[in-house]
Parts: C-alpha cells; sequence; structure tokens
C-alpha cells in the first residue's frame, strides 16, 4: 500500500507536467471536512493513510511554515505555494549534494557532504542513510527518490543530522572545560546562535543552583577530608548547616552562576577563530582540528574568568562573617596575597582541559556513532533520552579523566585560606596527597560530584526547553 499511493501519486506528478493538478489532487484527498483547508489532524492522518512516513512534529512544522494567515490550517494557496518553495529548496540541497553533477547521489557524496559539515561518518553509516531513502534498491538517489522522501519533511538538508547530535548546550554539570558547540551557518546569520547560548546559559544558571549544596560539599570535601579527617557526606552536611544555617549550602553559588555568561561568550568567539586558524580546508573541521580548537578556546575563556574561579573557591569554603560579598572577597585577596594569588591552581586547572574535553568528545563521538551504524532506521534523530544518555555518559568519563587536576587545583586555590596551611607547588602537593592517602586520596568528593551529575542534567534539560519555546527557537 505504502509504495503503490507513493508511486500513484509522484508518477502523476513528473509525468503530467501539471503541477497545480497534482496539488489539487492532494489538496482535496487531505481535506477530508471539506472546509477549504487542511489542518494538522488532516495532513498527519491523510500522509499516514498514503504511506507516506514523516518525522514527529513535521505535521505541524509544516502548517506553521504554510500558514500565512495564522488561522490553524493552510488553504489550496498557502498548500501548494508551501510545496512549491520547500521543493526549490530541497532541489537546491540534492545539487549540493550531487558533487559529479551526474543527476545521482551516491554513499560517498553523502559522506563527504557529512564531512563538510563537520561531522564523520563510516562508509557504512552513510550507505546506511542513503538506504533509508533509496527506493529502488540501486543505492544511489536520484532527484524523484530524494523529492519522495523529503516533500513531506520540513528538513531540507543534512544539517539537520548535525543539529541533532549537537553535544552539550542542554548540559551543564558544573565544569565547564567541554568543547563549544558548531553551529550552521545558516544559525549563524539568523542569529539563532546567541539564542541557544543564551538558553544555555540559564539553563546552567538554575542547574547550579539546584546542584549547588552538593557541589560545596565536593570542594568542602577537596580540601578537607584527609584520611586522619574523615567527612561523610551526611556528617558534612550537618556541619555546615550547623555552623552557617540552611543557607549556607548555598555559598558560592553567586559568583559560579555569574562566571557563565562571560565563560560562554568568550569561549564561543574564540572557538570560532581557532577553528579557521587550524582548519586544514576552508569551511572543514576534523575531529582533532576541533579538539584543538576547543581545548584553546576552553583555556582561553579560563584564562580570562579564572580570578572568579578563585573567588568562587574562597566563598564557598568560607566562615560566617569572613568575607561580606565578591567584593570584599576579592579586595581581602588582593589586600593580603596580591595580584597573584587570584591565579592559583592555574596550571592543574589548565591540564585538566586536555584529557577531559578529549576523552567526553572521544567518548561521545563513539557512542554517536554505535547509535547511527545499529540503530538509525528511518531518522537519524535519535531522541532525548539517547542524546542525554550520551552526553551525560561522555561528560561523567571526562570528569573522572581530570578529577585529580580539579582537586590539586581547588586546593591550591584555598591553601592560603587555611590557617596553618602550607604552600605547596602542584607538583609537592600530588607527592603529599599519594604518600599520606594513596592513589584515592586524589578522589576525595567524587562522591557528591557524582550525585548532582543526574539531577544537573534534567534541571539544565527541563529549563532548556522552555527557554528555547520563549525565546522561539525551532526544535
Amino acid at each position: 500500500m505504502y509504495q503503490v499511493a507513493r508511486k500513484l501519486f509522484f508518477t502523476d506528478c513528473r509525468c503530467a507536467g501539471d503541477a497545480s493538478k497534482v496539488y489539487d489532487d492532494l489538496f482535496a484527498k487531505l481535506d477530508t471536512n471539506k472546509d477549504g483547508k487542511v489542518d494538522v489532524f488532516e495532513l498527519k492522518a491523510g500522509l499516514a493513510a498514503m504511506g507516506i512516513k514523516t518525522a514527529k512534529g513535521a505535521a505541524q512544522k509544516i502548517i506553521s511554515s504554510g500558514d500565512q494567515d495564522k488561522d490553524d490550517g493552510l488553504d489550496f494557496n498557502e498548500f501548494s505555494k508551501y510545496l512549491k518553495e520547500h521543493e526549490k529548496k530541497l532541489r537546491l540541497t540534492f545539487k549540493s549534494l550531487d558533487k559529479n553533477n551526474d543527476g545521482r547521489v551516491d554513499f560517498m557524496e553523502i559522506k563527504q557532504s557529512l564531512a563538510d559539515l563537520g561531522m564523520d561518518i563510516s562508509k557504512e553509516e552513510a550507505q546506511k542513510i542513503l538506504h533509508s531513502i533509496d527506493v529502488d534498491g540501486t543505492m544511489t538517489l536520484d532527484w524523484n527518490e530524494w523529492r519522495e522522501h523529503f516533500l513531506f519533511n520540513p528538513a531540507t538538508n543534512l544539517q539537520e543530522i548535525v543539529r541533532y547530535w549537537k553535544h552539550s548546550t542542554v548540559l551543564d554539570i558544573g565544569d565547564s572545560l567541554s568543547i563549544p558547540d558548531e553551529f550552521t551557518e545558516e544559525e549563524k546569520t539568523t542569529g539563532m546562535w546567541w539564542k541557544q547560548l543564551s538558553a544555555g546559559a540559564m539553563a546552567g544558571a538554575v542547574s547550579r543552583t539546584g546542584t549547588a549544596p552538593l557541589d560545596r560539599m565536593k570542594v568542602f570535601m577537596q580540601v578537607h577530608s584527609s584520611k586522619s579527617n574523615k567527612i561523610s557526606l551526611v556528617g558534612g552536611f550537618k556541619q555546615m548547616v550547623k555552623e552557617g544555617g540552611t543557607a549556607s549550602l548555598w555559598r558560592g553559588n553567586g559568583i559560579n552562576v555569574l562566571k557563565i555568561a562571560p565563560e560562554t561568550a568568550i569561549k564561543f568567539m574564540a572557538y570560532e577563530q581557532f577553528k579557521k586558524l587550524l582548519s586544514s580546508e576552508p569551511g572543514k573541521v576534523k575531529i582533532h582540528e576541533r579538539f584543538m580548537a576547543g581545548s584553546l578556546a576552553g583555556a582561553s575563556a579560563q584564562t580570562v574568568i579564572y580570578p572568579m574561579e578563585v573567588m568562587k573557591t574562597r566563598l564557598t569554603l568560607r566562615k560566617t562573617g569572613q568575607y561580606s560579598g565578591m567584593f570584599d572577597c576579592a579586595k581581602q585577596i588582593l589586600r593580603k596575597e596580591g595580584l597573584k594569588a587570584f591565579y592559583k591552581g592555574y596550571v592543574p586547572n589548565l591540564l585538566g582541559i586536555i584529557p577531559y574535553a578529549g576523552i567526553d568528545l572521544a567518548v561521545y563521538e563513539s557512542l554517536k556513532n554505535l547509535w547511527l551504524s545499529h540503530y538509525a532506521k528511518d531518522t537519524a534523530n535519535p531522541g532525548i533520552l539517547v542524546l542525554l544518555g550520551c552526553g551525560t555518559l561522555s561528560s561523567t568519563c571526562g570528569q573522572l579523566a581530570s578529577y585529580p587536576l580539579a582537586l590539586i587545583r581547588t586546593r591550591m586555590q584555598a591553601q592560603a585560606s587555611l590557617e596553618g596551611s602550607e604552600q605547596l607547588p602542584m607538583n609537592l602537593m600530588v607527592k603529599k596527597i599519594l604518600q599520606k592517602e594513596g592513589f584515592f586520596g586524589l578522589y576525595r568528593g567524587i562522591l557528591p560530584n557524582f550525585m548532582k551529575v543526574i539531577p544537573a542534567v534534567s534541571i539544565s534539560y527541563v529549563v532548556y526547553e522552555n527557554m528555547r519555546d520563549s525565546l522561539g527557537i525551532q526544535k
């Protein structure tokens, strides 16, 4: 039934030469209640009856795109205009894919087009994508097959695959060492990039505030916990509440939220510049170039905002009445320790970017390719649970690898404010921890750190989706 319905419709469309007659017949089939317009429900039901598969939300997107008079339906003029415009876009996309201009697209051309968009896939994965569109089994696509597959799908190009698999705008688990997002040229020219970054920053702010008590516990255990001074999760929270009340669980959160905006902006701008400098071919970014550009962008952002990182640690660990606020904290550090104190722990922090970003990217790419090769059938969209799962797992692996360096950084940032504490450089501090506490001494505070991952990701996602709706970002 599926193939028969498609063949009837599309053969007419190709042979009759009169597109409006075909659109007229199709409109009559879809307008089941004969009120002169097609709404979302009629479009969904009609396309399903004809065996035309559409992605989730496609019918709503088609109606929204073509509905000029905003009456929640398409009359014949709106319907035919939408299809004509959409067909033009599809023709342009087909031509851009057809690298050798032979009127057919093969799997190597799909692979090359995705590589141009910064996404490396294997031959097998490219063949799988091709097979999902190929009707006649020739393992190449002609214009008619391409048109048949995408005419009722609002996606007009393979950039959708890159968009689905965009990594981390949604996720904020408290560390900002991951590689920035890729934005398509369309997103950059339409200004959609800053809306997505804003939505991500707001999600990060709410997520960090929601998980701030666990973050404070992590820092507390990193600095104060040892073999001789064991701090349990419950005991630590009791100690904090006893010393400063329930509100003290959020100490250091203000500056932690405040640094999101400058860090995101600097990282994004630096990443775009480093990509241009490092890419071997203009407009193409290979995985290793992306890793290098992302790491350098992360290092640039961290260099600029690092004094805020030091202040965050000091404010998180402060005792009641020690500082009256952020500015008082900055003044006291400057007066007692000088300007150099604002860059304590800078070296381990910088070194931590490489294992974090590298492992995060490698694990994410591996999970993405695994899904594309085994489960991508009708669409490249894996669904939100798979995306969140892959992002969470890759970020957690990155954190695990860079955690010892994060612990050293935090101790170096804090040591001057602790009474009777030695001012040790990085190498001696590592040596001292290994001698006194063994290898696992470098992982103090890892439990609250991992406990905050799932709530942080969940909060980030919910806030991000609501922000997307408010800012009018297309899904």
